[in-house]
């Protein structure tokens, strides 16, 4: 048996969105807290989205969505990651998203929303406490 120690995670910029700085702002900081980051670029389908986090063996998605599409796209990616057994990928976002919207993303499943303020050691706090950190393989 070997044990990671890293969290993987995918993050990713679902939809037409083509502002990318913040996601990437985000991204640095996990990598600087010791979190594998695998940035999959900007205008990614749900489909790209979650192949990348099965073939990447990821513990978390990390979706940034400025677009107004966040009910649609992170539906989709949760549906997708229920249709290939991988519910045990924790998914969680930020962007441009509604008060109002978060207590629904929360009950499709979505594990924490990051409105516009939150700090990247907001962030990378909530990843090492909530995202496993050990992955066990054979």
């Amino acid at each position: 048996m070997v044990a990671s120690s890293a969290v993987r995670v995918v993050i990713a910029k679902p939809g037409l969105d083509g502002h990318d700085r913040g996601v990437k702002v985000v991204a640095r900081a996990l990598r600087d807290a010791g979190v594998e980051v695998i940035y999959t670029g900007l205008r990614q389908t749900p489909e790209m989205i979650v192949n990348a986090a099965l073939q990447e063996d990821a513990d978390a998605i990390g979706l940034s969505i400025l677009s107004g599409a966040h009910m649609t796209l992170f539906s989709r990616v949760l549906e997708l990651l229920k249709d290939n057994d991988a519910t045990d990928i924790t998914v969680f976002g930020g962007g441009i998203i509604p008060d109002e919207d978060i207590p629904e993303l929360e009950r499709l499943g979505v594990a924490k929303i990051f409105t516009p303020g939150a700090t990247t050691a907001e962030i990378t706090g909530w990843v090492r406490e909530n995202i496993p950190g050990a992955r066990t393989t054979a």
